[in-house]
């Protein structure tokens, strides 16, 4: 019998956000996020997910401006305990066992993160969504998802996005922009490309773990992306 793909799926906070505004927790976006996850678990995926706060609070917004940096980041991370139980709430309607693991100890909100009790959930077909980022300030949570994409032995960490993959320019003001279907780790640090934070693709370049870089608006590519049976978006490796 082969060996159940074990994937970390990173997904930015802002991808939750109620498109009207532009921030809070879209329900809809949850719900189809959670059924895609789903499906993909259904399928003989071991699925751990780290979310980030953004649609709530950024460390980098105007209401951080002025505030203690490492305040500001401890207030991004009770953000993602937010997502983490908004998702974990929409996965269960869903039918998908899941559970919270926060790397902040809250008793009545979540598991603490522990790595081999994680990974004993995955065996048992069971999501983890791993809150709080690393639990230190000054660590992004594409940082934390590399970290746990290691930790757990992940065969892949797929970066979700609002693009199809990694461009040689930014699409959104250069219409010339090609999309880059590989990559290696050096070429992607090279570039500067900012998709992910460099320290992210360091640590996933030391331990070897690939990244998928994809656009997680178009309906399916969750699923695709999880499943790994065919190419989609960007690879680094």
């Amino acid at each position: 019998m082969a060996a159940r793909r074990r994937v970390l799926l990173k997904l930015s906070g802002e991808a939750f956000a109620d498109p009207a505004v532009g921030y809070g927790i879209d329900p809809l976006t949850v719900k189809r996020v959670a059924e895609e996850v789903a499906e993909a678990h259904r399928a003989g995926a071991e699925v751990a997910i780290v979310v980030g706060g953004g649609n709530i609070f950024r460390g980098v917004s105007q209401a951080a401006k002025g505030m203690d940096p490492a305040a500001a980041d401890y207030m991004g991370m009770l953000a993602t305990v937010i997502n983490a139980l908004a998702l974990r709430d929409a996965l269960e309607k869903a039918g998908v066992e899941t559970r919270v693991q926060s790397a902040i100890t809250m008793q009545q909100l979540a598991e603490p993160y522990i790595r081999l009790k994680a990974i004993r959930h995955l065996e048992k077909g069971r999501v983890v969504i791993f809150a709080a980022g690393t639990g230190n300030p000054f660590f992004t949570t594409d940082t934390a998802a590399a970290l746990r994409a290691v930790e757990i032995g992940a065969d892949a960490l797929l970066k979700a996005s609002k693009v199809d993959g990694v461009y040689d320019a930014d699409p959104n003001t250069d219409p010339s922009a090609k999309l880059l279907p590989k990559l290696t780790y050096m070429e992607f640090l090279a570039r500067d490309l900012r998709v992910m934070d460099s320290t992210a693709v360091t640590m996933c370049k030391e331990h070897e773990v690939p990244i998928v870089v994809f656009d997680m608006t178009e309906p399916g590519n969750i699923v695709k992306a999880v499943l790994g049976e065919e190419p989609i978006g960007t690879v680094v490796q």
